[in-house]
């Protein structure tokens, strides 16, 4: 198919129509498999010594300062409910000071009528906002490209998502994943904004984080198993009694739980987003604790702002951030990077895991 061809524009848009209905249903959460992050136990501290006005949640991320360790991960465009609902996203994300991402920009690369689906700066000029393509796609469309499509929406940094599972389960899907660590290298030369290369559900283990760190990607987004499985998400979309259905049933928990790919990528020294299935400040400041720069929310903001719109993106950003700044000082700590040395206790699972994939635990060396 040309990339004018109004019957791929077509099953673009429809798809994006789909991904959203399902994701925002909980109809593609994981079934078994859990983010982990709740056997990160955080150790209270009734003598903590801090007032809530003296903590700083600031945090770097990409060389941006932000009001909050948060950003809303990339989710949407190409339709025109993914037009408002990335504006409402970005109108409130920028209101509270955090990041936030478009869903892929490979409809816009492949229908440039479909861009306005992913302008987002002309509604929020001060937010932080991360662009979107598939590694594949930005092996075909080359670096100047991939540049483009960041300059025309604004980004502040370009995300190359990795998504073979998805891919493999989707119909017409990709096949070929040869050549991804070449892009993403030339990529990190080449483009005048940095690079987060993000798993879409399924993590990043420690040999990916570190052939990443070789090639000199700074930041990851681990979107890790835990929250809404794409490879769930295909398969509710493919034909009952299908092969790709079947498959898809077959590998629906498929994944790296979030708060281990945390680690992983911490410990190959990765500037760390924490996504995949958090759902609360809580679990923000639990990522924290593992190493995290930030956390990543998507399922949750979509699910508020097709209660409430803006406004209710408002207050669920809102509701994350005061519950983030309560975790800090129950926890003792006055910045969201002290959650790195405060005392916690992990599971059994998540142990077992860190310890069969020789992964440190973190806050938890020998103490004096």
């Amino acid at each position: 198919m040309s990339a004018d061809d109004p019957s791929d524009r077509r099953d673009i848009v429809r798809r994006k129509a789909d991904h959203l209905d399902v994701a925002a249903s909980g109809a593609a959460d994981f079934a078994a498999r859990t983010t982990l992050l709740e056997e990160v136990h955080l150790v209270h501290q009734a003598l903590a010594e801090l007032a809530i006005d003296e903590l700083d949640l600031g945090a770097e991320l990409c060389g941006r300062r932000l009001a909050a360790p948060l950003v809303v991960t990339g989710m949407t465009g190409g339709t025109p409910e993914a037009r408002a609902i990335n504006r409402d996203l970005a109108v409130a994300a920028a209101g509270a000071g955090v990041a936030m991402g478009v869903g892929s920009q490979r409809a816009m690369a492949e229908h440039p009528d479909l861009e306005d689906t992913f302008q987002v700066k002309d509604a929020a000029p001060a937010l932080i906002l991360f662009g979107n393509i598939g590694v594949v796609q930005a092996r075909a469309l080359g670096v100047e490209r991939v540049a483009e499509l960041a300059r025309r929406i604004g980004a502040d940094a370009m995300a190359v998502h990795l998504n073979p599972a998805q891919e493999m389960i989707q119909e017409r899907g990709d096949r070929d994943f040869r050549g991804a660590v070449d892009i993403i290298a030339r990529l990190v030369e080449a483009l005048p904004c940095p690079i987060i290369v993000k798993e879409t559900g399924c993590g990043l283990s420690l040999q990916a984080a570190r052939r990443l760190a070789y090639v000199g990607v700074r930041t990851v987004d681990v979107a890790g198993a835990g929250g809404t499985s794409w490879v769930a998400v295909e398969a509710r979309r493919a034909a009952e009694g299908s092969p790709a259905r079947a498959l898809g049933n077959e590998l629906w928990d498929w994944g790296l739980p979030t708060a281990v790919s945390t680690v992983a990528a911490a410990a190959a020294g990765l500037e760390v987003i924490a996504s995949g299935g958090l759902r609360s400040g809580h679990d923000v400041a639990r990522a924290l604790a593992l190493g995290a720069h930030a956390g990543g929310l998507a399922a949750p903001v979509l699910r508020a702002q097709r209660a409430g719109g803006v406004d209710g993106v408002r207050a669920f950003l809102d509701g994350v951030v005061t519950s983030i700044r309560t975790v800090l000082l129950l926890a003792g700590a006055r910045r969201p990077a002290d959650l790195q040395a405060a005392p916690r206790h992990l599971g059994p699972t998540l142990r077992a895991w860190l310890d069969d994939l020789g992964l440190p635990a973190p806050g938890l060396a020998a103490r004096p």
